[in-house]
């Protein structure tokens, strides 16, 4: 039988490529396609894919959020993030959430379709630029938690920010203090909310200002 995939993905040139690669396979079949994490969450409602292709950076609800929801809705379906997010938050956040791979987009044809069908039958794999990133990550000393046993899996950069949020900051202001981009200030608040299980920056907010008066 053929594996049923679902490609999630919001740039039609790349999402049309996928496709066709995947339709010169014989054990691959193409069943849907999604532009937005929202859809994404449809479709699988509606069609129940072996496998879903889940980019991270989408409109609206982004890859990570999404998986969150299908995995949750439906454990059996098995998720491979197909992304150029090659930073550690991203990657451990999609695992924590259910996703069992983890490949870049500049990956060559042979190994997207190895792994399609290596996360497709129960594995779990990762790129080699990824696995490497994982095996320094783990041979790191981790970052020193807040007291808190609720911000234990917050790296050091993630209490940074997460202390700017929660003296008012927006994105831009985090992004301009700490010398980076709005896009990685956007990334990390929310790999902050996926880890303390919020639904927003008020939210986290929040629990921090109670940790502090506990």
């Amino acid at each position: 039988m053929k594996l049923r995939v679902l490609i999630a993905e919001d740039h039609p040139l790349f999402r049309s490529g996928v496709r066709n690669l995947l339709q010169t396979t014989d054990d691959l079949d193409v069943v849907g396609e999604a532009s937005s994490g929202e859809e994404a969450l449809e479709l699988a409602d509606q069609l129940r894919p072996d496998l879903i292709l889940m980019d991270i950076r989408m409109p609206g609800m982004n890859g990570i959020e999404a998986t969150r929801h299908i995995k949750e809705k439906h454990p059996a379906i098995e998720i491979l993030i197909l992304t150029m997010f090659r930073d550690d938050q991203s990657v451990f956040t999609a695992m924590r959430v259910g996703a069992k791979g983890y490949v870049l987009k500049d990956a060559d044809e042979d190994e997207l379709l190895q792994s399609i069908r290596m996360v497709g039958s129960g594995g779990a794999v990762f790129s080699s630029d990824i696995a490497g990133r994982m095996m320094h990550y783990f041979s790191q000393p981790k970052a020193v938690p807040a007291d808190d046993p609720a911000f234990a899996e917050l790296t050091k950069r993630e209490m940074e920010i997460l202390e700017r949020i929660a003296e008012g900051d927006t994105n831009a202001q985090i992004a301009a203090r700490l010398h980076i981009s709005n896009k990685t200030v956007a990334n990390y608040v929310s790999n902050i909310l996926n880890k303390l299980q919020v639904t927003d920056r008020n939210a986290a907010k929040r629990l921090l200002q109670k940790s502090r008066e506990d």
